[in-house]
C-alpha cells in the first residue's frame, strides 16, 4: 500500500487548522502546518510533500505570493487556495498561476476532501516513477521482457521527447495510464504539469467545463468561474483517458482546441491560448465509431499521430511469472507476508488462463491467492479458489439476495464451495458500493458519505472489487 499523502496546511486560523487537520487526519493524511506564507513557502521547497493548502490571507508572503514562488521553483506540487468570496478574482489569479484549485469559504468538508484526493493522485501521477521492464522495488511499473512489450519500450523511448500527440490503444486493464505516464516522464516536459483525466468517469454535463473550464453563470450551480484542466496542464501534458466514451459535441471542441492551441472557457469569449502536449487512451474500436458517426475522423487523425498497441495479456503470456512476481512484492508489505513464494505448477496453471481482465485482473487474482495463503507458499488450490471467486456470477438484476444466497448454499451442500458466507457477503458489498458510486455519478466522497464509511475504506473497495467511478 501507498505510504500516506504528506499534506502541508499553511493557515493561522487555530480554528481552522484544528478542523482540518482533524478531518484530514481522519482521511489517513500526513498533516503539517505553518501559519505564515514565508514559513509555509519554506517547508514546501525543503519538505517531500504531495498537496499544499494555503489560505489567500497570510502574516508575511501572502497566499498568492506563496503559489506564483513555489509554483516557479516546484512546477509539479499541486497547491489548493482557500479564499473568501469576496476576493474570488484573486484566487482565480491563482489558479492561473499555478494553483491547482481554489475553494470558496465557507466551503463544505466533503467538498475540501475531494480537492485533496484529486490533487494528491494528480501529484503522485508526476511524481512516482514507472519504472519498465522487470522492477524489484518499484510500486508501478511496467512489466514484462517478452518480444512484444519490448517492442513497446522502443517505441516509448523513441516518441517520447517528440511533439506529437500520441494514442495509446488497448484493451481494459492492460495498462494504458502506466504508458502515458511513462511517456510523459521521458518527455522534455517531465518539469511541467501531468493533468489526467478520465472521460468516461465524468457526467457529459460535466466534461466540457473539467476540460476548459467556466465562467460565473455559465450554468446552473456555476457560483464562480473554474479554470479547466487545459488552462492547469499549459505547458505540460495531459492525458484524456477513455477518449472514445466522449460525445460528438466535446469532440468538436476539443478538436478546435487542438487545432487553434487556445480555448474559450463555458460561458466566456476570451481567448486563452494553451501549450499542451496530449496523449489519449481507449479500449473501443474508434475506426468503427468514425464508419457510425459516433467519433470525429477529423479528431481521430489529430490525436492520432502515434499510435501504441498495447498487447492483451494472453498474447504475452510468457510475463505472467514476472507480473506475478512484482505483485507479490507489491502487496507483501501490506498483508505483513515476509519473501511470498508461489509454486511452479500454480504458476503454470495462471498461465493456461485467458484473463479478459488483462494485468489488472491478474493483480487482483494475486492479491487474492495472497490473502489466503497468509504466510504460506501459493499453491494450485490457492489459485484455484481465488480464480472462483473472481469468476464467481453474481445475481443478476432480477435475481433476489435470497435467491442467490439459496444457489450459495445449494452448491456448499454439494461440496462445490466452503465460503458461502464471505461470497454472498462480498457480493453484497461491491452491488451497494456500486450504485452509490453510479448514484453519485463518480462522486466518491459523496458516495463514502452516503454508505457511511470513510474514503479511504471506499478506495480500497473501488480497487479491491475492481470498479470504477461512472463505469459499471
Amino acid at each position: 500500500m501507498n505510504s500516506p499523502a504528506k499534506i502541508l496546511l499553511v493557515e493561522d486560523d487555530s480554528a481552522i487548522v484544528t478542523t482540518l487537520r482533524r478531518v484530514l487526519a481522519d482521511e489517513g493524511y500526513e498533516v503539517t502546518v505553518e501559519q505564515t506564507g514565508d514559513a509555509g513557502l519554506a517547508r514546501a521547497k525543503d519538505g517531500s510533500f504531495d498537496v499544499v493548502v494555503t489560505d489567500l490571507k497570510l502574516p508575511g508572503l501572502s497566499g498568492l505570493e506563496l503559489v506564483r514562488e513555489l509554483h516557479a521553483s516546484r512546477p509539479r506540487l499541486p497547491i489548493l487556495m482557500m479564499t473568501a468570496h469576496g476576493t474570488t478574482e484573486t484566487a482565480i489569479e491563482a489558479t492561473q498561476s499555478g494553483a491547482y484549485d481554489y475553494l470558496l469559504k465557507p466551503f463544505e468538508i466533503p467538498e475540501l476532501l475531494l480537492l485533496v484526493e484529486q490533487a494528491v493522485a494528480a501529484s503522485r501521477l508526476m511524481s512516482e516513477p514507472v519504472e519498465i521492464g522487470t522492477a524489484r522495488h518499484a510500486h508501478h511499473a511496467i512489466v514484462g521482457n517478452s518480444r512484444v512489450m519490448q517492442s513497446i519500450y522502443k517505441e516509448i523511448g523513441r516518441i517520447a521527447a517528440k511533439p506529437v500527440s500520441v494514442l495509446i490503444r488497448g484493451e481494459t486493464g492492460t495498462g494504458k495510464e502506466l504508458i502515458a505516464r511513462a511517456i510523459y516522464q521521458h518527455s522534455d516536459r517531465i518539469n511541467a504539469p501531468f493533468v489526467a483525466i478520465n472521460c468516461a468517469a465524468i457526467p457529459e454535463t460535466l466534461l466540457e467545463s473539467e476540460l476548459f473550464g467556466h465562467e460565473r453563470g455559465a450554468f446552473t450551480g456555476a457560483e464562480s468561474r473554474r479554470i479547466g484542466r487545459f488552462e492547469q496542464a499549459d505547458g505540460g501534458t495531459i492525458f484524456l483517458d477513455e477518449i472514445g466514451d466522449m460525445t460528438p459535441i466535446t469532440q468538436v471542441k476539443l478538436m478546435r482546441v487542438l487545432q487553434e492551441k487556445n480555448l474559450q472557457r463555458l460561458g466566456g469569449k476570451e481567448t486563452i491560448p494553451v501549450d499542451v502536449r496530449v496523449i489519449a487512451a481507449t479500449h473501443r474500436d474508434l475506426e468503427a465509431a468514425i464508419k457510425q458517426n459516433q467519433f470525429r475522423e477529423d479528431l481521430y487523425y489529430r490525436i492520432s499521430v502515434v499510435v501504441l498497441n498495447l498487447p492483451p495479456l494472453r498474447e504475452r503470456k510468457e510475463d505472467i511469472p514476472d507480473l506475478i512476481q512484482f505483485f507479490l512484492r507489491k502487496y507483501a508489505t501490506e498483508f505483513g507476508v515476509n519473501n511470498p513464494t508461489i509454486h511452479s505448477d500454480a504458476v503454470e496453471f495462471l498461465q493456461i488462463q485467458s484473463w479478459p481482465g488483462n494485468v489488472r485482473e491478474l493483480e487482483n487474482v494475486t492479491r487474492k491467492m495472497l490473502l489466503q495463503a497468509q504466510s504460506y507458499t501459493i499453491s494450485i488450490e490457492h489459485v484455484r479458489a481465488a480464480l472462483a471467486k473472481i469468476n464467481l456470477p453474481a445475481p443478476s438484476a432480477e435475481k433476489s439476495l435470497q435467491s442467490y444466497a439459496d444457489e450459495l448454499l445449494a452448491a456448499a451442500q454439494r461440496g462445490e464451495l466452503a465460503d458461502a458466507h464471505a461470497r454472498l457477503h462480498e457480493t453484497a458489498e461491491r452491488t451497494i458500493i456500486s450504485r452509490a458510486i453510479e448514484i453519485a455519478h463518480g462522486n466518491q466522497s459523496k458516495a463514502a458519505r452516503w454508505l457511511g464509511i470513510s474514503r479511504l475504506t471506499l478506495r480500497e473497495k473501488l480497487i479491491q472489487f475492481g470498479l470504477h467511478p461512472g463505469k459499471e
